[in-house]
């Protein structure tokens, strides 16, 4: 191996080292292990590292592989990827409030879904090359999901070593002209064009006192997105605006446009429809949603892949609504439950997987059978899972279109389903296409 080759591995052995040894003087060791005693890369590796005092169980022994070549249970590989997005977040562990980074990755073979489980160590950033070593996935929804855990190591590479399938390059985080459906966490200086659908004015507590906040929803062609102004521009329903210096913050990982008083904003002619056809929701790919992080009001379309545990007939808390299990509310303790009907679907589009939840009058509309008629095939079954199964004979494999806002989180994402229905294909005009191809044929 050239000096060029054992760069990477030179400062890998330096960081297990903690940089105390100059690096000539382990590319010198290294060179003696390979080329006189002709062992593998791994073995002097370790062997260069335990000779100058430091522990070889700590360097990452990954497989180098691309997005497309893992698999759901991977261990210890490695990834020459670029950072689509890196939404911050805390979760709550052990008493303690631990913070992570979530988001998309990409390569020329495609996405995935990541995890960096210290947001302290990873300073992940949107639009960054890295080389990620010894990471390891996880099976969710069927999909594959990256992890960063104590293990892992990133490493900063050019920009040009990492290719994105043909028009899929991400916009850079300087001044953007965007749409709706471009919007993600952390932009800034957005310039963007929208109609108002609504506004309202309300004031809220910050540190720095009380502040008026004017909000609502904007539309164009492509989307709604909830909007904030943190400063008085008069906005009024139906006006299409010109937005100039605005940002991005996420809530549950949707986009939401915030601009105050450093904003311009300018009255444009309209330039989209009127406010029937702009309330209509957009049809939305699972992984676009995934790459920005979720969405208000979309039409998502896909396959029923799974019926989750959890699904069809359950009990509420009377007091708070939350799920009762055995007889227990976890707020409340312990309660008489009250029956309710829901489904958690996992619905997938061939190119990314959410769950659907589906209430109860949306629940009884698609599958045809009601909350009295679920409890009443429970009791004589004695067994409530039946409705459950009974949800998923008729779902399972079929297409759907659902409608919602889109949430995500470390479990990936989430559609709460406003409306719902079975796709049925069109046989009869695909039989006489069929038709008139064979008597073309003949």
């Amino acid at each position: 191996m050239d000096k060029e080759e054992l760069a990477p591995h030179v400062s890998e052995i330096s960081r297990v080292l903690g940089n105390k040894v100059e690096a000539s003087a382990i590319e010198k060791e290294l060179d003696t292990y390979l080329n006189l005693y002709r062992v593998s890369l791994e073995t002097a590796k370790r062997s260069v590292v335990k000779k100058l005092g430091g522990d070889p169980n700590a360097l990452a022994n990954g497989v180098r592989k691309s997005i497309g070549e893992l698999g759901n249970n991977e261990q210890s590989v490695d990834l020459l990827v670029k950072v689509l997005s890196a939404n911050r977040k805390e979760i709550e562990q052990n008493g303690e409030a631990r913070p992570l980074i979530y988001g998309m990755m990409g390569d020329e073979s495609g996405n995935i879904a990541y995890t960096a489980w210290d947001a302290d160590r990873f300073q992940l950033e949107r639009g960054q090359a890295i080389l990620i070593r010894n990471a390891y996935t996880k099976e969710y929804n069927g999909k594959a999901q990256l992890n960063l855990g104590n293990r892992a190591t990133i490493e900063p590479r050019p920009l040009d070593s990492v290719k994105l399938p043909e028009g899929s390059e991400i916009p850079s985080y300087g001044p953007t002209v965007a749409k709706v459906a471009d919007l993600m966490e952390g932009m800034n200086s957005v310039t963007i064009s929208g109609r108002v659908l609504s506004v309202e004015m309300r004031k809220i507590e910050t540190p720095a006192g009380t502040k008026t906040v004017w909000s609502g929803m904007m539309a164009d062609d492509t989307g709604k997105v909830q909007y904030s102004a943190w400063h008085d521009f008069e906005l009024k329903k139906d006006e299409t605006l010109n937005i100039r210096g605005g940002y991005v913050r996420s809530w549950r990982g949707i986009p939401q446009l915030n601009f105050g008083e450093r904003a311009e904003v300018i009255r444009i002619k309209p330039q989209f429809g009127n406010e029937s056809e702009l309330s209509k929701p957009k049809p939305r790919g699972i992984s676009e949603l995934e790459m920005v992080g979720g969405a208000v009001d979309v039409l998502v379309s896909g396959i029923v892949v799974d019926v989750k545990k959890g699904s069809g007939l359950i009990m509420r808390c009377p007091q708070c609504n939350r799920l009762v299990q055995k007889g227990m509310c976890r707020i409340h303790g312990k309660v008489e439950g009250q029956p309710d009907l829901r489904i958690k679907a996992v619905v997938d589009d061939g190119a990314g997987a959410l769950t659907a939840v589906l209430n109860k009058e949306i629940t009884e509309e698609l599958v045809g059978i009601t909350l009295q008629e679920s409890l009443r095939e429970a009791k004589e079954a004695m067994n409530p899972e039946i409705v459950r199964e009974k949800i998923e004979e008729r779902l399972l494999a079929r297409p759907i279109e659902v409608r919602g806002n889109v949430t995500s989180d470390d479990y990936g994402l989430m559609m709460i389903v406003s409306e719902a229905h079975l796709v049925v294909p069109e046989v009869r005009g695909d039989a006489a296409r069929l038709l008139s191809e064979l008597e073309g044929a003949q």
